[in-house]
């Protein structure tokens, strides 16, 4: 797997594993199923998901899922996805997508999530972050903004949303 953890002593990031799909399930609300998952989440598909995200880091595949830990608590509080090699990006950049579950959220934590997986993807040999956010999602614009990354364009997707993106140099 590479990594077993990072953590900056407030927040850890571990990769995903079944031992969080539980957590995931309950922690998710209507704020995640419209911002980051796309629609609901059930045990079979969640679980196949992790299934998937735990084959691409042994591979060192391009999607790098990581569970978000308070440290000190055993509960996942959220989610941090590192993506090398989009379509829309160079090999050399990252797409980063996060959420953190309701109870969990205004401590500041997603910002440091954010910070940990930028070292992380620059330890991977990235050079510059992407965060994407649909440009009525003020509180994840408020965290790319927070961890340093600075707005660069919109951009619609073929479904028709609008994506306001940010970028940070790694």
């Amino acid at each position: 797997m590479g990594v077993s953890s990072l953590s900056d002593g407030v927040v850890t990031l571990s990769p995903l594993c079944l031992d969080d799909l539980d957590a995931h399930l309950a922690g998710e609300d209507d704020q995640l199923v419209r911002w980051l998952n796309g629609g609901p989440s059930n045990r079979a598909d969640t679980e196949e998901y992790i299934r998937g995200c735990m084959e691409l880091w042994a591979a060192k595949g391009p999607h790098r899922a990581f569970g978000i830990h308070v440290v000190g608590h055993q509960d996942l509080v959220g989610t941090m996805d590192v993506r090398f090699g989009t379509e829309e990006l160079p090999d050399d950049q990252v797409n980063l997508a996060y959420g953190l579950y309701p109870r969990w959220r205004g401590r500041g934590l997603a910002t440091r999530a954010v910070h940990l997986a930028c070292r992380f993807a620059a330890s991977e040999g990235a050079t510059r972050a992407l965060i994407r956010a649909e440009p009525e999602n003020a509180p994840s614009i408020a965290v790319a903004r927070r961890s340093g990354f600075r707005y660069v364009r919109r951009s619609q997707d073929e479904d028709g949303t609008w994506y306001d993106h940010y970028v940070r140099d790694l």
